[in-house]
């Protein structure tokens, strides 16, 4: 699972890293070092211009929320269940398959977090789960593997730029043995050379996709604790991903 995370560079800089052709936002985004479900967050994918559906597809950043919405969901609610989606079966699933098919996009991320349960309990008698933070060693982003979907507000009139919600999730899949110790499962990622091809609509091959992805190399990332802090999302800052002593 991947249910927290960071983006500390600047959206220039995101753009820079990911060969962003456009950057369409209505707000630039300040760093984030607690980004949770039902958050916006910045993603890359490619998007053929509207006035011309046959050219080549644009590369683009936007700002979207987390948390997959199907374009058949009555309530947007769905979307903090679906914030991730299994590489096993997300070419199957209702909820992914169309986006699975048509609509991946990358999420750009610092580093994300998990949480692993200790022997100390709260007063109420629950176990306390540590955070750790993992991040590649070279500290680039990681280029995660994500699906993204329209859902039309039925309240909201034509021509409303609110009219449609934009969402997306993050695939994952089984941890490495250096992540598996921490929680069994860990995001999916896309290797830069093969970036172009992922997020490239006209590409509906769903068995040529599934080999686009791929899980963090074994060892390419730094696994460390981190304040208890994070575990609440009011709490924000780069003091999230210091290393603590346990």
């Amino acid at each position: 699972m991947c249910g927290r995370y960071a983006v500390t560079q600047s959206p220039d800089d995101l753009a820079d890293e990911f060969g962003v052709d456009q950057i369409d936002v209505r707000e630039r985004l300040e760093p984030d070092w607690n980004v949770a479900p039902t958050k916006p967050s910045p993603t890359v994918l490619a998007r053929p211009p509207r006035d011309a559906k046959d050219a080549e597809p644009v590369r683009q950043m936007r700002n979207l929320t987390w948390g997959l919405v199907p374009s058949w969901a009555k309530d947007p609610k769905i979307g903090s269940r679906l914030i991730n989606a299994r590489a096993e079966t997300v070419h199957e699933k209702p909820a992914f398959r169309r986006a699975f098919a048509t609509r991946r996009l990358i999420v750009p991320i610092s580093g994300f977090y998990e949480w692993f349960p200790t022997e100390r309990v709260t007063k109420a008698g629950k176990p306390i789960k540590q955070p750790f933070y993992l991040r590649r060693k070279d500290e680039h982003p990681l280029a995660l593997a994500g699906l993204y979907e329209f859902w039309r507000r039925r309240d909201t009139p034509d021509g409303d730029p609110n009219a449609w919600l934009i969402t997306f999730t993050i695939i994952t899949t089984k941890a490495s043995d250096d992540v598996g110790h921490i929680h069994d499962r860990m995001p999916m990622t896309v290797a830069r050379e093969n970036w172009q091809s992922w997020l490239d609509p006209r590409l509906d091959d769903t068995d040529a996709a599934r080999q686009l992805m791929e899980a963090p190399a074994s060892g390419s990332l730094d696994v460390f604790p981190v304040s208890t802090e994070v575990n609440n999302v009011r709490n924000n800052g780069p003091h999230l991903v210091d290393p603590v002593t346990l």
